[in-house]
């Protein structure tokens, strides 16, 4: 398979030579000739009248095919005729009368002219060529978006919102939708800049950022963009255009954002939600949108259960200027998805209806009291434990009035669903004697993820032989951990752990004077062995940076 690097256009393309068919490349070669006449290049390629100007254009967009353009008019009759130095040299040694011969004189003068002519039209075209890619505008292939957000894509390039929000449930592509509006975005306005933005920062590399890089090369730019971890960035090579990734969770760190030119003309908040609420979003345009006549806000969310989170009652406030999308896995393609996405959606379908809408299809259909509405209440036999192959543990220390909670449970990864398994919850009790109650019970089969603000007492764990580690704590990891298991299962037999049982079943959130739910999660209420739950998961949802 032969490739070549064409270098031209301020760009460099590897190109699949067996890719382009000989339409194409009649095509290219009159493109060319006619110093960038694109319609005109497709008609005497042998492409319809009728669709020649589409096909031009998206030709243009092809990377094998503007390759081979770049490799032809980087060495176009390099080797035919002279070039301008070495004319000009001809005919000043001609005018000097160097040579002897007057007819001979006049012969290669006139053809010297002609020559540098064709040299002059040829500079001329190459220049026209330059310049028709530096301004055409691209539009990615609508092939790889589904066609629910066609719609909207129109609206963002006729600019014809300044925010764009993009809300629905698990499998809707919203967050891929976005990354390839915004690769779009670049490529076309050569003096704005983006900005990406998560809560925290430390899910920026699992999320938003590799969904850009995925973007980037769906799209078939991999040459043309380059990437940095520290700090995460995305640079576009040709213009210097950069997309910054920040979490809100370091404001000084967007405050700090200075582009070399231009200025940030494109804003993303992915997981909105997560948000401390709209003020928090608002400082961040305030900071980051100054300067430019352009600029796209977009933001991205799967709806939270509540519906009176903040985040649901802002898309129904909006204004004008403001286009709100909402979509679902049944507007993507299947084959997009897989064939497990759609079992795992439709089982859940069958066994909680409420659980599906809320996930899948986007719908705050909570009463907007209790924090965790994915209850399950029902007899967990010994026979079912048996067949449990990985099990989660976790410790939230505690003496009095606090309790020490410890928690025993199996996650059932294809249906998202936890089993609660054995539980000890006490006050006044020694780590010696909880940890004899953990080795006789025989719970030291497996990892214990504790509560890390007492490394002493994990510490005394470790000393008596217990695998246990410390919960790793960050911004927002309370949040994110509640936010997991919000949208999980959680089977619970009250006579197995009747601790859980109350705590998760009562836990609901604070409301104010008028009854109003306030905006994040409850404090003072009884929540051990929910923390305990948090840090036996906390390996899973901080892996996975709590992105599903």
């Amino acid at each position: 398979m032969k490739k070549i690097i064409g270098m031209n256009f301020g760009k460099n393309y590897a190109v699949n030579m067996d890719k382009l068919t000989p339409k194409q490349k009649a095509f290219a070669d009159n493109y060319i000739e006619n110093g960038g006449n694109a319609t005109a290049a497709a008609v005497i390629a042998g492409y319809s009248k009728k669709a020649a100007k589409e096909i031009g254009h998206e030709n243009l967009t092809k990377p094998h095919i503007l390759g081979y353009i770049a490799e032809r008019q980087k060495g176009f009759d390099s080797t035919k005729i002279a070039t301008l130095q070495e004319v000009q040299e001809i005919r000043t040694s001609i005018a000097r009368n160097e040579e002897s011969d007057d007819f001979a004189r006049l012969k290669a003068t006139d053809s010297l002219e002609k020559a540098l002519r064709i040299k002059e039209e040829q500079e001329e075209k190459q220049k026209a060529a330059e310049e028709a890619l530096r301004n055409k505008t691209y539009h990615m292939d609508l092939d790889n978006i589904p066609d629910a957000f066609h719609a909207a894509i129109r609206a963002i390039r006729n600019r014809a919102y300044l925010e764009y929000i993009f809300k629905g449930g698990r499998g809707s592509t919203k967050s891929s939708t976005v990354g390839m509006v915004i690769v779009e975005l670049l490529k076309n306005h050569h003096n704005i800049h983006a900005l990406v933005c998560r809560k925290v920062a430390n899910t920026i590399k699992d999320s938003v950022y590799n969904k850009i890089k995925w973007a980037i090369g769906k799209q078939e730019f991999d040459e043309e963009f380059t990437s940095t971890k520290s700090p995460y960035e995305i640079t576009l090579k040709a213009t210097g255009q950069k997309i910054y990734f920040r979490g809100a969770d370091d404001p000084d760190k967007i405050k700090s954002i200075n582009p070399e030119f231009g200025y940030i003309g494109i804003l993303w908040y992915e997981e909105l939600d997560q948000f401390a609420g709209d003020s928090e979003v608002r400082k961040i345009e305030q900071s980051a949108i100054r300067g430019g006549e352009l600029a796209w806000i977009f933001k991205s969310f799967n709806p939270p259960k509540t519906a009176n989170n903040w985040a649901n009652e802002y898309v129904t406030e909006v204004g004008e200027n403001t286009l709100v999308h909402s979509s679902t896995y049944l507007d993507v393609p299947r084959d997009w998805l897989g064939q497990p996405f759609i079992d795992q959606a439709e089982h859940l379908k069958e066994i909680n209806q409420e659980a599906y809408e809320h996930e899948y299809g986007g719908v705050p259909n909570g009463n907007g009291g209790m924090v965790f509405e994915y209850l399950r209440f029902e007899t967990i036999t010994d026979e079912q434990i048996k067949t449990f192959d990985r099990i989660y543990q976790g410790v939230d220390w505690g003496w009095y009035p606090d309790a020490y909670a410890f928690i025993r449970a199996y996650y059932d990864r294809t249906h998202e669903t936890i089993y609660f398994i054995d539980e000890n919850y006490c006050h006044k009790t020694s780590n010696e004697e909880t940890a004899n109650w953990i080795k006789e019970h025989g719970y030291d089969d497996y990892t214990i993820t504790c509560d890390s603000n007492e490394n002493k007492s994990v510490d005394d764990y470790r000393s008596r032989s217990l695998p246990a580690r410390a919960a790793v704590k960050g911004p927002g990891s309370v949040e994110y951990g509640f936010k997991w298991l919000q949208r999980r299962t959680l089977v619970i037999d009250r006579s197995r752990t009747p601790n859980v049982y109350e705590e998760f079943k009562n836990y609901e959130y604070d409301r104010d004077k008028d009854g109003n739910i306030i905006s994040g999660y409850p404090e003072g209420q009884d929540d051990h062995t929910i923390a305990a739950t948090r840090y036996a998961f906390e390996p899973l949802f901080n892996k996975r940076g709590n992105s599903a």
